[in-house]
């Protein structure tokens, strides 16, 4: 008997007779049915039988038996690889080619809109001109090709490693751009869309392929360069050699076309007239493009090293349909979609959209005449003083809306918003962020002792030439002189207050306020009520008489947190965005408390007698509940006026510029005055101006 199976026959033996048993037939015996009879089964029963992996592994103990055999490891593999090709194969024969491009070709214009409904202005369309290659110098295409694909003329229309990165970024949460070929990316622009998820990759590799197959290469090349963004409004490279070097693509050489190639990495990086970070980047794939194309054997060693220079393309155009005031709203206002919506540049640039902005028509065009008004008052034809005098104006609500902007005469002679500049010292109206700060933080005079707490009623030396102290003694400068306060006119107001020394704009006390505070402490609280950090200057004893430069745009909002009680609003610009009526979200700011109540009250009041009796009497003109205070930078090199009434803040800020050296001018003289009389006279008339009729 065996042993194993407790019959008389081996199993060995069973299975031998067993397979030729009734070979006529073509069926093996099985198991006999209840009546005795014979089972049939298929004649491959048994060889699936013996394919059928042993698992858990017989003849293996302990945890080996769980461990596979290499043949089931590879069975294993070769199952799966086979099910992902099936799967592949059968979405690549269910992909088809698009028979329409994209409806970018359809371009519609994008319509900015005022706070009430009326139309401000209307931008694009894009500006795409189609193109045939062949007017496309052979040197210019291959800087193309060298930039995002040398082996465009013997890939297969994709590539693998490439496709492998994107879907290993994209799994990771990483950047998905990049590794696409000549062919994928032709069929992203004009098929596709610019979503990064894995199936429109997947889409995109398989019309890639059979496009590769039912194009030629020149028609995937043409295709591309006459789709491709290049930023500046423009797609395809006609439009783009247009944007950036005023001429016909055929003129281009080789160097213009290595800066056009790298605007095909991303325009808005690459563009030199955005900054000058995108300039630094723009020259160093510049130069990487030419030596890319000496190394794949398109440019010679000789013709590379006649292209030393970068070709500064010219500056951008200016819209039509953008004069005046409108132009920088429509920046502002752009600027903000940008930086707090899902809409890339790109599709921005493709039209459609509708931007309802924050801004007041009546208070811009106030704002516009408040300021031509006062330039009245100047003469530059006859006075040196008159000449290259700026202006920059802002008006925030206190909920942030920004409700009128005055950038300078004209977009379209001036394209820099001054409203937006951050060149200009604030002067004394940064004294109230300095009060703010000592009421709320309290001072501090030795080193290491009690913070101190301060009131209105506190009181400082008021008089001129008082040197500045530490916990330590006086503060020296880097000269070895001891640093002293200097007040306007050289006048000396004794013990002061400090409620009276924000009135009047005394800096003595101010200065020395902002030492015993703590220099880190004033920063914080300006940054808090709505400065830009960026803007702060440095922590030295003038840092508390305005040596920071915000914008008016950030002032304005700044002021506005006095006026709401302690309550910051980040300034904002457009209300509602939608495309072809179907409305988009935008990130709008909540209010953030800044300073306490009690806090906002104090300097609410400081800046009210200011108007009333201090500094700013001349601004008592603008009607009641006025608050506000002028401010002169530096050596008389900056002129301000911020204040509010009710719910609104405006600043404005007055500057000369050396056209030539872009260094900042005095203000001694300005208008005809006498040389000791200060700039700040020119803002509050402006201010005073404007909000007697605007910002209601």
């Amino acid at each position: 008997m065996d042993v194993r199976t407790g019959s008389g026959q081996a199993v060995g033996e069973r299975r031998k007779n067993g397979a030729h048993a009734d070979k006529g037939s073509g069926l093996a015996y099985g198991r006999r049915g209840k009546r005795g009879t014979p089972r049939r089964v298929a004649p491959y029963r048994d060889v699936l039988n013996r394919l059928r992996p042993a698992y858990p592994r017989p003849g293996r103990t302990g945890h080996r038996r769980w461990i596979p055999s290499w043949r089931q490891v590879l069975g294993s593999f070769g199952i799966l690889a086979g099910a992902f090709t099936a799967t592949v194969a059968i979405l690549y024969a269910r992909t088809d080619i698009p028979s329409d491009l994209n409806a970018f070709a359809t371009q519609q214009d994008n319509v900015y809109y005022y706070a009430d409904g009326t139309e401000m202005a209307r931008t694009g369309p894009v500006d795409r001109q189609d193109t045939a290659l062949e007017k496309v110098p052979e040197k210019v295409r291959w800087a193309a090709l060298a930039a995002e694909n040398e082996t465009f003329y013997s890939d297969s229309g994709i590539s693998v490693s490439g496709m492998t990165r994107a879907v290993s970024r994209m799994l990771t949460g990483g950047d998905t751009q990049g590794g696409s070929t000549i062919t994928q990316q032709y069929v992203k622009n004009a098929y596709l869309n610019q979503q990064q998820t894995f199936s429109r990759k997947l889409t995109e590799m398989f019309i890639a392929i059979k496009l590769d197959n039912k194009m030629s290469k020149s028609d995937i090349l043409e295709g591309y360069l006459n789709t491709s963004w290049y930023g500046r409004g423009s797609y395809g490279i006609q439009r783009a050699a247009h944007a950036y070097y005023g001429k016909d693509v055929s003129q281009l050489d080789a160097s213009e076309g290595a800066f056009l190639a790298s605007l095909l990495k991303g325009a808005a990086l690459y563009d030199p007239a955005v900054s000058a970070k995108n300039h630094e980047r723009a020259v160093e794939r510049w130069n990487w493009i030419l030596d890319r194309m000496v190394t794949i054997g398109k440019l010679s060693p000789k013709e590379r090293a006649g292209y030393t220079r970068f070709p500064e393309p010219k500056a951008p155009p200016k819209p039509a349909g953008l004069s005046g005031q409108t132009g920088y709203l429509v920046d502002t206002a752009r600027a903000y979609v940008s930086a707090h919506t899902e809409v890339s540049d790109a599709d921005f640039d493709l039209g459609g959209y509708q931007i309802r902005t924050t801004f007041r028509r009546q208070d811009v065009e106030e704002l516009a005449k408040a300021v031509e008004d006062v330039r009245k008052g100047l003469d530059p034809d006859k006075r040196e003083s008159d000449r290259n005098v700026r202006v920059g104006a802002a008006s925030v609500a206190t909920d942030g809306r920004i409700l009128a902007l005055y950038g300078g005469p004209d977009y379209l002679k001036q394209g820099f918003n001054d409203a937006n500049s951050t060149v200009v010292p604030a002067g004394t109206t940064f004294g109230p962020f300095v009060y703010a700060a000592a009421l709320r933080d309290g001072i501090q005079r030795q080193r290491g002792g009690p913070r101190v707490t301060v009131t209105p009623a506190t009181v400082y030396n008021g008089d001129d030439k008082v040197a500045i102290r530490t916990p330590e003694g006086p503060y020296w400068d880097r000269s070895g002189k001891i640093v002293k306060a200097s007040n306007d006119g050289g006048r000396s107001y004794g013990p002061i207050t400090l409620k009276d020394a924000v009135a009047r704009s005394v800096n003595s006390p101010i200065m020395q306020l902002g030492m015993d505070v703590g220099l880190d402490r004033v920063g914080r609280v300006a940054v808090q009520t709505g400065l830009l950090a960026e803007s702060l200057g440095a922590k030295v004893p003038a840092f508390s008489l305005g040596t920071s430069t915000p914008s008016a745009i950030r002032m304005a909002g700044a002021y506005a947190t006095f006026a709401a009680k302690g309550m910051n609003s980040e300034p904002y610009s457009v209300d509602r965005l939608s495309r072809n009526g179907d409305p988009l979200e935008v990130e709008k700011p909540s209010a953030e408390r800044a300073l306490p109540v009690s806090v906002a009250a104090a300097v609410d009041e400081a800046l009210r007698d200011s108007v009333r009796r201090g500094a700013a009497t001349a601004a008592a003109a603008a009607g009641t509940g006025v608050a506000g205070t002028p401010g002169t930078g530096p050596d008389n090199k900056s002129a301000w006026f911020a204040g509010y009434r009710g719910r609104t803040a405006t600043a404005v800020s007055l500057f000369r510029i050396d056209p030539k050296t872009q260094e900042p001018l005095k203000l001694d003289g300005l208008g005809g005055a006498a040389a000791s009389v200060r700039g700040s006279t020119y803002p509050l008339a402006i201010w005073t101006g404007y909000m007697s009729h605007g910002g209601k």
